[in-house]
């Protein structure tokens, strides 16, 4: 089973139009065990500020495949070395600790519906080559739509 660790992004692409339908799709394949969810307490913080509906979301996540994980000075750390490494500007603090959490916590897959600061190949690369030089995995980072569309 993979470990996938969602940004907030993916949450709130449940009710979006443009994202709906593989997110859906994700949340299904989550709830039938073939995904344990890595959520973090910097989602949590952020869902907080959601609508009711995008919070609720995680309570439909089955307890058996969610492994809730704190926010560690030691991603923190990190997450200031993709901005003095200027992969994204400092107000994409925030998205770089997402990277941070789900490097240290080894999550297989960073699933975000964010393309400005998160997936897009000139973040992937920067985030990467940072975890690279500092001796930390090499995170795939990809959205919902990639990892579900060639699934048998």
């Amino acid at each position: 089973m993979n470990r996938i660790y969602l940004d907030t992004s993916v949450f709130g692409g449940y009710f979006d139009p443009e994202f709906e339908i593989w997110t859906k799709i994700l949340f299904n394949k989550i709830g039938l065990g073939k995904y344990r969810v890595i959520y973090s307490r910097l989602t949590d913080i952020e869902l907080a500020l959601a609508p009711g509906n995008v919070r609720e979301l995680v309570n439909d996540i089955p307890v058996e495949h969610l492994e809730f994980i704190e926010i560690t000075d030691s991603a923190t750390e990190l997450s200031e070395k993709y901005l003095i490494e200027n992969v994204v500007g400092k107000s994409s603090r925030a998205d770089c600790l997402h990277i941070a959490l789900a490097t240290f916590n080894n999550a297989d897959i960073l699933i975000s519906w964010n393309f400005k600061h998160i997936v897009n190949i000139n973040r992937i690369r920067g985030y990467n080559s940072v975890n690279y030089k500092y001796g930390y995995k090499i995170l795939e980072i990809r959205t919902p739509r990639e990892i579900l569309e060639y699934e048998d």
